[in-house]
């Protein structure tokens, strides 16, 4: 057994989730005996405990109990301060930069692809998180997540240049002074043609894996829609506006009112589907965002539709300079 250990948080591992980062320094424990750690007190950041879906930051000091000799092995396998991020190719490099709508000295607000990853997962190993390094340009720092889109959700996702900026633009999202808006097609068109909805949510496991679904023990969730054009009553152009952040909530609030997204099989089943030459992607796009900018000020981007949904838009007859924003006056 190896001796108790405290290890620095290192600028590169910022804001990692404690269970990525202790995983990625000690690859030979498993979650089930690190979640005992956990438990019992054994894993402690800053002398202080914590859970395995906390964050880290630079400089701060993690508890490492005695571990077996092969775990400590696998530890000096890895590398000290691997992360794994994925090697940049050119390519990726071209990618990335590709995606900026906006950039200054604390921000760059990308237009993220759908089917595009936000983070790495089961089968996943192309993702935003690991082309960061992509975006460093100049910077000492790496680039760090705000927030997070679905893998088949387009739009705008905004990212932190440095740790003092993450940490700003981080707090707006959980002070809910940030405001976002989205663009959807759905099936049928809603009635009324503007309002809130409001579905307490929670998720659960299934065989299929991971589900959100309405429960009114769940945690509080409200979304406003409102219909910007329709399509006969076949489908309808929406922009939402979530006044909440849960996993999935605008697929499930449009589900639930029996109006899925378009393509979103997950929780519109067969009938998020539409005959024709109407894509199967989901039809689901982050079109601008509003957020509290660390140097001051409020800083707004909006990002075009993907091409999945421009080809609909333009079979519907729908236009995008037609659009007005419809919750001026609900600000």
């Amino acid at each position: 057994m190896s001796r108790v250990q405290f290890i620095e948080v290192t600028e590169a591992e910022a804001d990692q989730r404690v269970d990525k980062w202790f995983k990625n320094r000690f690859p030979g424990v498993t979650h089930g005996q690190l979640e005992k750690f956990l438990r019992k007190g054994e894993v402690r950041v800053d002398k202080k405990r914590v859970k395995a879906k906390d964050r880290l930051e630079p400089g701060q000091s993690v508890r490492i109990p005695p571990l077996p000799e092969w775990a400590t092995q696998a530890s000096e396998k890895s590398g000290a301060v691997k992360t794994n991020k994925m090697v940049l190719t050119d390519h990726d490099i071209t990618d990335i930069r590709q995606m900026i709508l906006h950039m200054d000295d604390d921000v760059i607000v990308l237009n993220k692809p759908a089917g595009l990853p936000v983070q790495g997962g089961s089968g996943q190993t192309r993702h935003i998180d690991g082309l960061l390094d992509g975006l460093r340009f100049d910077y000492d720092e790496r680039p760090r997540l705000v927030h997070r889109l679905d893998k088949d959700t387009s739009g705008v996702l905004v990212i932190g240049r440095t740790r003092l900026a993450t940490k700003h633009l981080t707090e707006a999202f959980k002070q809910r002074t940030t405001r976002k808006i989205y663009w959807a097609l759905v099936a049928g068109v809603p009635r009324p043609h503007q309002a809130t909805v409001s579905y307490n949510l929670t998720k659960i496991v299934t065989a299929a894996g991971e589900k959100v679904v309405v429960d009114r023990s769940g945690q509080k969730a409200i979304s406003d829609y409102s219909v910007v054009a329709v399509a006969g009553t076949k489908a309808a152009w929406l922009a939402l506006k979530p006044l909440t952040g849960r996993t999935h909530q605008l697929r499930v609030h449009c589900a639930a009112i029996e109006h899925p997204i378009v393509g979103d099989g997950k929780y519109g089943g067969p009938e998020a589907f539409l005959e024709g030459a109407i894509s199967k992607k989901m039809h689901l796009h982050a079109k601008e965002i509003t957020i509290s900018h660390p140097a001051g000020g409020d800083l707004t981007v909006a990002a075009p539709i993907s091409s999945h949904m421009e080809a609909t838009w333009k079979l519907l007859g729908f236009h995008e300079n037609d659009y007005e924003d419809p919750f001026d006056e609900l600000l």
